[in-house]
């Protein structure tokens, strides 16, 4: 790849940023909490329904403590709505290590940012780069697509590994933070105007149907369980997962079990 290519490259992501770019409210001089919120609650999820719950979650939790000291009630009740509710689980947890483990103060270096729960290399990416200027190299869906149609129009099955040197040698050392969110923007633009890219990807996954999943039943009883707590037979969830979702729920910290009544933790 010839360097002026590369240029040619990063002229047209900045220039579609400085005419296009998205007002998003977690990036009005984000601080570690916000940015750390923004990104778990983007993963899998449209940014129309993440700017419909932001604000309202950070005038009920606005920073690591006050989530840290939440409820699972209080968490699941505020994140309704955005779906995969291990995210909110996940997120708690990892407020509070922030403040038991690190004085409050979210660690900077993506290898220290995987240890926290729901964190992954390309979150944890993402939030050292969104956090604090650092220029690091990851992938998510905006930009895999970018570098998908940028520079890989007639190849199929493409690793993310085919992505990364290119990633890296693009990334603005200075800017790191304005420069993904100009990728991305350029992605989401990219998603209205041209057939998916994505699908192009080794990585490409047909997201399960949601109707009649395991995904559905757990959110339905979450839902009901927000309400108050329940026996087994009193759950309006006609289907014989249900023991089987109330154990796993039970397991992973959402509910407890006092014999036989269900409530959350």
């Amino acid at each position: 790849m010839t360097n002026p290519r590369l240029q040619e490259f990063r002229d047209t992501i900045w220039n579609f940023y400085h005419d296009h770019g998205r007002d998003l409210p977690w990036r009005h001089d984000p601080t570690p909490y916000q940015v750390l919120i923004s990104e778990v609650m983007l993963q899998q999820t449209q940014v129309s329904r993440v700017l419909v719950k932001y604000a309202e979650w950070m005038r009920t939790f606005s920073d690591f403590e006050t989530l840290a000291r939440a409820s699972v009630a209080e968490v699941l009740t505020a994140w309704q709505g955005l779906g995969y509710n291990r995210r909110a689980l996940w997120l708690q947890r990892a407020t509070q290590m922030v403040v038991n483990d690190y004085s409050g103060v979210l660690p900077r270096d993506p290898s220290v940012l995987v240890m926290l729960p729901g964190i992954g290399p390309n979150t944890a990416g993402s939030i050292a780069a969104f956090a604090y200027q650092e220029p690091t190299v990851f992938i998510e869906t905006n930009i895999r697509r970018v570098f998908l149609h940028e520079f890989f129009a007639d190849q199929e099955s493409v690793a993310d590994a085919e992505l990364r040197p290119l990633i890296e040698a693009t990334v603005d050392p200075e800017h790191p933070r304005e420069w993904y969110y100009a990728l991305m923007d350029y992605g989401a633009d990219l998603a209205k105007r041209v057939p998916n890219p994505n699908r192009r990807s080794k990585h490409y996954n047909v997201q399960g149907k949601f109707e009649g999943s395991v995904r559905q039943i757990r959110g339905e009883v979450l839902r009901q369980l927000l309400e108050r707590p329940r026996r087994l037979g009193e759950f309006e969830v006609a289907d014989e997962r249900l023991a089987a979702v109330l154990a796993a729920l039970v397991k992973e910290g959402f509910a407890v079990q006092e014999g036989d009544i269900y409530r959350l933790h």
